[in-house]
């Protein structure tokens, strides 16, 4: 069982933790980490490039000239591709980029992915955050005195004080332990969690 410490907003050491192995001792699968980062980023894609074929573009319904006797290749509308303004050979039209994964292969993906941040000393427990109002500097001294730059900050109930806060600091963002995901626990550098977001990890996720 992994025992790390716990600071508080001032950057002290005020004890220790015990994270249950359950979540942060697992064996880690770069396998399903890599895919869930892959599925993450699949279902951001729009998919929505799109030409027109050229029985989509407008107009060309007649036959420009007649088949035979005009000295011209033989041509039956002015909107085939070879043609100005004609339609596109094999256009790209909209589609569906996401894909799936079983539960239990994304579980395994994001407990492997806290896993690695702890065996990284990656991983920074916070007793409590919290603050009487919208304030970018205070959650900025925070971060210093953490001595962290990039961070997902991980808190268990939604605080808007916290969120608007960290919203105008540069490579920080804010998320809810209950829709905590892979991608973002690997892009940043470190992970703050508070202790009240890894109980609700605990929970959820055992």
């Amino acid at each position: 069982m992994a025992n790390v410490a716990v600071y508080n907003m001032e950057g002290n050491e005020v004890g220790k933790i015990d994270l249950s192995d359950e979540i942060f001792g697992v064996k880690v699968n770069e396998h399903l980490v890599h895919r869930a980062v892959v599925l993450h980023l699949a279902n951001k894609r729009q998919g929505t490039q799109k030409a027109k074929t050229r029985s989509e573009v407008s107009g060309g319904g007649r036959k420009p000239w007649r088949q035979k006797g005009t000295g011209h290749a033989r041509q039956g509308s002015i909107r085939a591709p070879q043609w100005k303004g004609g339609g596109v050979v094999f256009a790209p039209a909209p589609r569906d980029y996401s894909f799936k994964m079983n539960k239990k292969e994304k579980r395994l993906a994001l407990k492997s992915a806290l896993t690695s941040r702890v065996q990284e000393n990656k991983f920074i427990v916070l007793d409590e955050l919290k603050m009487d109002e919208i304030k970018t500097k205070k959650l900025k001294n925070v971060l210093n005195n953490l001595k962290v730059g990039r961070a997902l900050v991980v808190i268990h109930e939604s605080d808007q004080n916290i969120v608007m806060s960290a919203r105008n600091i540069p490579h920080v963002q804010t998320t809810l332990s209950s829709s905590i995901n892979v991608y973002d626990v690997l892009k940043y550098n470190t992970v703050i969690a508070t202790k009240a977001a890894i109980a609700n990890i605990e929970e959820v996720y055992a």
